[in-house]
């Protein structure tokens, strides 16, 4: 295939964008994490509490990029932001954290979780012992894990034929579940909502407590909320992460000054009112304790036998597999083009920073895919999870620190958008996101530990790739 060094084609106009935000956001979070949450708080006020408070994070994170967006409306989005604002090597740290695990970590968490809900149609999809393939000592390889190998491939494949297609498939799939969720919520509420379930989930609300499979209920206060209310946001942030995806491609969106802006407001907001107004349905179909403990994590599918019955397990499976193709479709298509950027800058494979004649990074969706790839092979999601919400915050602390000092670094630069609220709801998401990472470094030490490992080893990998650079320009 004939490469070249085109540039991007703005072919995405707004409700482009925001089914972008949107679609990348909803993958399979919003099905299951809210069990892990209950098991951390233990009460209906602080499960919603936490998609609140996350919601709330997700838009002050969100306007407030639109100003970075503005600022800057090209390809490579927070890559860019974090160069411009601080150095080339937090640049690099950043892209090569989202090379390692942000991104390809999310493809592959949503990839495992598409072939985990295909197991209800195909039994040898399930996750079992006697479904599995190969066996190498602690390495178990199943079926579900190649389904979702493949499912990656043929969406960057998708991808690599130009934006038009991955843009089709992401509008069609993101449509379809905002709808359908949309749908579950309204006939959770009307045919399932029972007053003695409601009333009992939401009689004593605000009593945080951890709960047990035996129902053994142990209250929590003092430091030790703060640290179950960290633990529980885990899963709520990386259900809504993934928004500053539209932020990648901006060589590709039309007016992007206006539209990116737009769509990061718009499609965080439609989202996280989705997210909330679930969560308040499950409370009102189940008790807190069949949410904390639906079989395998699978909130949404509990729910769904208790609104339609016995067909509910199909109905949530269908809208989970559309779900998780669309979100990943999103995610492909954006990832690729923050190696691009860095690529350009001489900071990542060469040929990561040429287009092919459909005017897409080629060679850099297929590297993504090979490293998310081997990512399902681990069949490690709620590790990939954790260690990606951990980085994932930091870096969006980092960011949003950066809007304070380009403000006096570029004063003078245009502005489409100012960060809305500035400075009082960039200072809270600051405050937020850096006592979340703090609270995950002393109550999830492991995945802390393990997330900035995978970011400190890029720091020799830069000066590697800087030194490199010096001899193919020499």
């Amino acid at each position: 295939m004939t490469e070249q060094t085109a540039s991007f084609k703005p072919t995405l106009g707004l409700l482009d964008a925001t089914m972008i935000v949107a679609g990348s956001m909803i993958g399979s979070g919003i099905f299951i994490v809210s069990a892990d949450i209950t098991r951390n708080v233990g009460s209906a006020g602080w499960l919603i509490a936490i998609w609140l408070l996350t919601g709330f994070m997700t838009i002050t994170a969100a306007v407030s990029y639109g100003e970075l967006s503005g600022m800057f409306p090209k390809a490579g989005g927070q890559y860019v932001y974090l160069k411009e604002a601080y150095n080339p090597l937090v640049g690099f740290l950043y892209g090569w954290s989202f090379f390692a695990v942000i991104q390809t970590g999310t493809i592959a968490a949503v990839g495992v979780a598409f072939s985990k809900f295909a197991g209800y149609f195909f039994a040898p999809l399930e996750l079992k012992d006697e479904n599995i393939l190969m066996h190498i000592g602690s390495f178990k390889l199943y079926p579900a894990q190649l389904v979702s190998i493949l499912l990656i491939i043929f969406l960057t494949y998708v991808n690599t034929k130009g934006v038009k297609g991955g843009k089709i498939i992401q509008t069609i799939f993101t449509v379809t579940k905002l709808l359908s969720l949309f749908g579950l919520i309204v006939f959770g509420f009307l045919l399932a909502s029972k007053s003695e379930i409601w009333n009992a989930n939401w009689s004593n609300a605000w009593s945080m407590k951890s709960i047990s499979m035996d129902n053994v209920i142990t209250p929590i206060s003092g430091i030790t909320a703060l640290g179950a209310i960290a633990a529980a946001m885990v899963g709520s942030i990386f259900s809504s992460d993934a928004w500053n995806n539209v932020t990648f491609i901006a060589g590709e969106i039309k007016n992007p000054k206006r539209n990116i802006g737009l769509s990061l407001f718009l499609g965080t907001l439609i989202v996280s009112i989705i997210y909330v107004s679930a969560n308040i349905m499950y409370t009102s179909v189940m008790s807190m304790h069949d949410i904390a403990f639906a079989p395998q994590d699978r909130v949404a599918v509990s729910a769904a036998k208790a609104i339609f019955g016995s067909i509910g397990t199909y109905v949530i499976a269908v809208m989970i597999m559309i779900s998780t193709f669309g979100c990943n479709n999103g995610l492909i298509l954006a990832g690729a083009r923050v190696y691009y950027t860095m690529a350009k800058d001489g900071l990542f494979f060469k040929k990561a920073g040429t287009l092919n004649k459909y005017s897409v990074p080629q060679w850099a969706l297929w590297s993504q895919c090979v490293v998310a790839s081997i990512l399902c092979l681990s069949g490690k999601y709620n590790d990939l999870l954790n260690m990606v919400s951990f980085v994932v915050v930091i870096f969006y602390v980092l960011t949003i620190i950066g809007i304070f000092i380009l403000r006096k670094k570029m004063p003078n630069v245009e502005r489409p958008y100012k960060a809305f609220g500035y400075p009082l709801l960039p200072v809270i998401y600051i405050i937020l996101g850096l006592a979340f990472c703090v609270l995950l470094i002393m109550f999830q030490s492991d995945y802390a530990r393990s997330g900035l490992v995978i970011v400190l080893l890029g720091i020799p990998l830069y000066y590697f790739a800087i030194s490199n650079k010096k001899k193919t320009a020499a």
